[in-house]
């Protein structure tokens, strides 16, 4: 309700029978807030810089001190914001929340909710070593300025939940927006799997009862290609050395198989067991390439197993050429 702070003024603000004060000394000087227990602005505009560092929001000892919310929703922050070191001890909201102005909020603890819906970063914000201890959500967060958040050594302690699905979104289109597609597809990958934790434990998981939790994670083997393919190979497009290893792999344990007495046949009559023999055998077969010097014997399970190598190789090597396609054709 008010559009800009005056310079030497203090306003108080009564929500829910809490008082909180805001205050400035100078015009130029950055704005700085106290608050005993609970701080909710909305539709606030901020002209200057403000500070909230740990001393102001950070729960001191006592229940009465405990900052029980703070709402920041629809404000306007036109100079540097900066709440870094601060300690959420319960819900904060900042949705719709402009930030005109850089934004730091390294080294915050949130404690519960997070919520930044539709927020907008215009000149970047600095996440490092943040901690979400609760519920987050960044749907909607954009940047204006193609200026990509800084996240180094940030932490989701519910990222077994999927919480850090929206985050890995906002920080991707940054990054593409900005040209920054490498970094782009590391959050592409970090936001897939936080999708895959979402649909593991599906909504409403805490509010589950024990036999409710069980029936969910027995339903959810219906994830399990996914999980393997693509997730731990196929590492949803940005793991192409995966693949690489995995045929590696398929390769060598199928030549020992070959290196078996009477495994291999010669065109011109059996040969003598090698495992260089056989491991030509293995490539050739992996690849479908096939010269004819070489088949498996009708003996045992080797061409049984001589065809499941032919397959696999096809499906890894269209694979591998899919992840290189999708990791060089962006922008």
């Amino acid at each position: 309700f008010l559009s800009t702070i005056s310079a030497g003024s203090t306003f108080f603000f009564i929500t829910s029978g809490c008082t909180s004060s805001l205050a400035t000394d100078a015009v130029n000087s950055p704005t700085s807030i106290i608050a005993t227990s609970l701080l909710r602005l909305r539709c606030f505009s901020f002209t200057s810089p403000i500070a909230m560092p740990s001393s102001l929001i950070e729960a001191v000892s006592g229940p009465t001190n405990q900052f029980e919310t703070a709402g920041f929703d629809g404000c306007l922050f036109d100079g540097v914001a900066t709440f870094k070191n601060a300690c959420f001890k319960n819900d904060a909201k900042f949705r719709t929340t402009v930030f005109n102005g850089y934004c730091l909020l390294g080294n915050t603890v949130f404690h519960s909710s997070a919520r930044f819906a539709n927020t907008l970063f215009a000149k970047g914000a600095n996440f490092s070593g943040t901690k979400f201890l609760g519920q987050t959500d960044f749907g909607g967060v954009y940047s204006s300025s193609r200026a990509v958040p800084v996240y180094d050594n940030v932490f989701f302690a519910r990222r077994r939940f999927g919480e850090d699905e929206s985050f890995w979104r906002f920080v991707k289109q940054s990054a593409q927006e900005a040209g920054y597609y490498q970094l782009a597809g590391e959050c592409f990958y970090n936001e897939r799997c936080a999708r895959l934790w979402q649909k593991f434990r599906g909504l409403n998981y805490d509010n589950l009862s024990k036999a409710a939790k069980v029936t969910r994670i027995i339903s959810a083997i219906r994830l399990l290609p996914e999980l393997i393919f693509g997730k731990l190979l196929f590492g949803y497009g940005e793991r192409p050395v995966r693949v690489l290893l995995a045929s590696a792999l398929v390769i060598i344990i199928c030549a020992i198989f070959y290196s078996q007495p009477a495994a291999l046949i010669y065109r011109d009559g059996q040969i003598v067991p090698s495992f260089t023999q056989s491991l030509y055998f293995s490539v050739t077969t992996f690849t479908t390439l096939g010269y004819g010097d070489l088949y498996p014997s009708a003996d045992g399970l080797c061409r049984q197993l001589a065809m499941a190598e032919a397959i696999t190789g096809g499906f890894l090597m269209a694979l591998f050429v899919v992840c290189l396609a999708k990791r060089f054709s962006r922008g």
